[in-house]
């Protein structure tokens, strides 16, 4: 039985995180064990596509690597500010990093390669908890021909 997300959280975008597979499995099992909860991005990756910018209350679709969908997250709070004012609390937040400075020089290189750094530029900083863990829901293309 396929179950069409859309239909059971009206409006709810889709996205991945990391920048390959391996990356991204990993991040999703740090969501799954909610020791990721919190997401930033660069303000000018949602130039000209105000949809797809987080909203408190709104549930959003975290897929896997391939497209499936991993889980189901709800947006509980929306911050824009520069980077060098992402407190620690919020750096620590995204799961992936031990201290502050940690973070910091490792969102520093992935701007770098992803359109550009500068200590003030702007970050939506969007804090979530998980509303589904999809795990084991991932459809079996054999079945679908059954």
């Amino acid at each position: 039985m396929i179950i069409d997300l859309q239909d059971t959280y009206p409006g709810a975008g889709t996205f991945t995180l990391g920048e390959d597979a391996e990356t991204s499995a990993a991040l999703i099992a740090l969501v799954r064990a909610k020791t990721k909860h919190a997401e930033c991005a660069a303000l000018a990756e949602f130039d000209g596509d105000a949809a797809s910018m987080p909203k408190v209350g709104r549930c959003d679709i975290i897929a896997n690597w391939d497209g499936t969908p991993a889980v189901v997250i709800k947006t509980t709070s929306v911050k824009t500010l520069p980077f060098d004012k992402v407190t620690e609390r919020m750096a620590l937040a995204e799961g992936e990093h031990e201290t502050l400075a940690d973070w910091r020089k490792a969102r520093e290189k992935h701007f770098k390669r992803n359109g550009g750094f500068t200590p003030d530029m702007p970050l939506v900083f969007e804090f979530f908890e998980v509303v589904e863990n999809l795990i084991g829901s991932e459809i079996d293309p054999d079945e679908e021909t059954k």
